[in-house]
């Protein structure tokens, strides 16, 4: 079997709770969870920029240990990314983010060019875009990788850092497109779309060739499109403790079942089994079993 080569790409962060500190960062925590996923059968990458202070140090760390590669992770004279994290009665999240840090300058290379033309699936956002270095960065990374590969835009709107150019940018850049529930209405106006879900769904897919469009709804499941293949799932229940990078490990879980050309209800069946096991644990990027563990779940 073929070890697919997996990048995350954009911010590396520190989510900072009430009570405590935890790495994360939407493509950090996809890597993570990729990684834990995939086992052997992948080699996961980061690309992003780091600080030369201690949380730099030990978001580096931190990735290797949930065995996620970081020759690509840079380091710069800027403070490592953190957010603080408030989270709601029902365990969403609210996020307020720290402004000019290394990942708002991550900076193209050789190197970067070379993995790009080796990635098979790389996973990026649009809060990893709100810098105009980064942004550049980030889709220029994406438009090297191979158009036969899986360019996976994870919208993660996060206001104030929203842009309508950069929106419209990546979903032309994209060939696959993971949202959630409040999200994709905002990409409907901006498109100028309307219908059900799965009607703009259909619409995205169509107007900017999408392999595959997922649409996240919390506690509710998922609905996944490919093609004139559609998914439904009703979620998986499960005790939240927070909510945090259980958007990106489903989005994870995702990239692999298309990479694996998986059944399409086996993948949203795992997808959902794996956002609902990150919902159940603390922090963003909890040790992850493989995808198949999440799929044998779901039939027992």
């Amino acid at each position: 079997m073929k070890r697919h080569t997996i990048v995350g790409i954009g911010e590396i962060l520190w989510d900072v709770f009430p009570d405590c500190s935890r790495f994360g960062g939407a493509p950090a925590n996809f890597a993570c969870s990729a990684a834990g996923l995939g086992r052997e059968r992948v080699g996961v990458h980061m690309v992003s920029s780091v600080g030369t202070d201690d949380l730099g140090t030990r978001a580096v760390a931190a990735l290797g240990h949930r065995s996620v590669g970081t020759s690509y992770v840079e380091s710069q004279d800027k403070p490592t990314g953190q957010v603080r994290v408030e989270l709601d009665e029902m365990g969403r999240a609210n996020y307020e983010f720290a402004s000019d840090t290394a990942w708002d300058n991550l900076i193209w290379s050789d190197d970067l060019a070379e993995l790009a033309r080796r990635t098979d699936a790389c996973c990026f956002g649009t809060l990893g875009q709100r810098s105009e270095r980064s942004c550049a960065t980030i889709q220029k990374f994406v438009s090297s990788t191979a158009s036969s590969k899986l360019r996976v835009f994870d919208v993660n709107l996060r206001p104030p850092f929203v842009s309508d150019a950069v929106l419209l940018d990546s979903l032309r850049l994209a060939n696959v497109l993971k949202l959630n529930d409040e999200e994709l209405p905002v990409v409907a106006e901006l498109c100028g779309l309307s219908g059900t879900n799965q009607d703009v769904m259909r619409q995205l897919a169509e107007r900017f060739e999408l392999r595959a469009v997922a649409l996240t709804r919390g506690a509710e499941g998922a609905v996944l499109l490919r093609g004139s293949q559609v998914s439904e799932h009703a979620g998986v229940k499960t005790n939240v403790v927070d909510t945090v990078g259980a958007g990106d490990a489903f989005t994870a879980a995702l990239s692999l079942g298309l990479l694996d050309r998986s059944n399409l209800q086996e993948i949203n069946e795992a997808a959902c089994s794996a956002a609902a096991f990150v919902c159940s644990q603390s922090g963003a990027t909890p040790h992850m079993s493989p995808l198949n563990d999440y799929s044998r779940c779901m039939k027992t």
